[in-house]
């Protein structure tokens, strides 16, 4: 597939060998689509993942369960891996639309609840914390109507019941075992099948690119850690066949995650030593150096909490410390 923006129009897969059915939702942004996935079963049908809230989704969504013969009268589960919009958003519609229950962690619940939830101070809080680590006022102020443009995304929100992680959950006439990771979302799940060696691994391993690992006000302080000990939980798994949130479903799934467990170690590195050769760095100064200074607020976002999820790794190992510079900026040093 090129790297051109795919034409509008629902693409769905049947995967017969694995009784699940792939339909992939469109994205603005770089990722270009997201994956649903259909599954079908006695106990009706199960949607896992349904994509964002947009007129473009919602008229993809109405083309695809024309095409699989499904009505939403149908559908009686919506599963959730975790809370991010371009997953989370259509719940609460698919839910108006068929009545049908949606499930997710408790944990992705109240990350959910933490960034678009009535008592959510994430616009606020997010650039004060920003600007605590040095990114200029001009970017600053970009992020309030940034962060506001998601709530047409994730409404109506969905009354939510919780999955266990550990409890098997049944999706299409066979039990899944609900796996809870952290990291790139808290409370993100993933649903193995034993049997199979299948594996629903939503955004928590992909087969192209390193999934978002982001620090944010008001939810996990050490994002990094819990990221990669979830990875070495998962690696324990045998997955023959993995299918993500993004891209397309692919096998060498523990060689993948070897890769990104590397590709983290690498960065910490390379980060370590851009703070030693500097002598101190804000973090956004981190942010400008491995990501440049070029980026549109979506991506800045992304890229200045994964950036500051690095740092509060590295002063977790003890290889990096923070201290106050003048006018408060906090500025990140190595370790003596």
């Amino acid at each position: 597939m090129s790297k051109q923006q795919r034409e509008p129009g629902p693409e769905v897969k049947e995967m017969p060998e694995h009784h699940l059915a792939q339909v992939k939702i469109t994205l603005d942004n770089p990722l270009r689509w997201v994956n649903s996935y259909v599954l079908r079963g006695d106990e009706g049908v199960t949607i896992i993942d349904p994509g964002p809230r947009t007129e473009g989704s919602e008229r993809e969504w109405e083309a695809a369960l024309t095409q699989l013969g499904i009505t939403p009268g149908d559908i009686a589960s919506i599963v959730l891996t975790h809370h991010h919009p371009d997953h989370y958003g259509l719940a609460g519609w698919f839910q108006a639309r068929s009545g049908g229950r949606v499930w997710m962690s408790r944990r992705a619940h109240q990350e959910a609840m933490l960034m678009w939830g009535p008592n959510s101070a994430m616009e606020t809080a997010l650039p004060s914390l920003f600007r605590l680590h040095g990114m200029p006022e001009h970017r600053l102020a970009e992020l309030p109507a940034h962060l506001k443009g998601f709530n047409a995304q994730v409404t109506p929100q969905p009354d939510v019941s919780f999955l266990e992680a550990g409890r098997p959950f049944h999706m299409g006439d066979r039990l899944w075992l609900p796996i809870e990771t952290a990291g790139h979302a808290p409370g993100h799940l993933s649903f193995y099948d034993a049997d199979r060696g299948v594996l629903l691994c939503g955004d928590a391993v992909l087969p192209q690119i390193s999934p978002n690992v982001s620090l944010l006000p008001g939810s996990d302080e050490a994002p990094l850690a819990l990221y990669l000990a979830g990875l070495r939980r998962l690696r324990e798994l045998d997955v023959r066949t993995a299918y993500p949130g993004h891209r397309n479903p692919f096998t060498h799934f523990r060689e993948r995650i070897d890769a990104l467990l590397e590709h983290h170690e690498e960065r910490l590195a390379y980060i370590a030593g851009l703070l030693r050769e500097a002598g101190q760095l804000t973090a956004y100064e981190v942010c400008t150096a491995l990501f440049g200074d070029s980026l549109g607020i979506h991506q800045l976002r992304f890229a200045m909490c994964e950036a500051l999820a690095h740092l509060a790794e590295l002063a977790r190992r003890h290889n990096a410390r923070v201290a106050e510079g003048t006018g408060g900026a906090l500025y990140f040093t190595v370790s003596d």
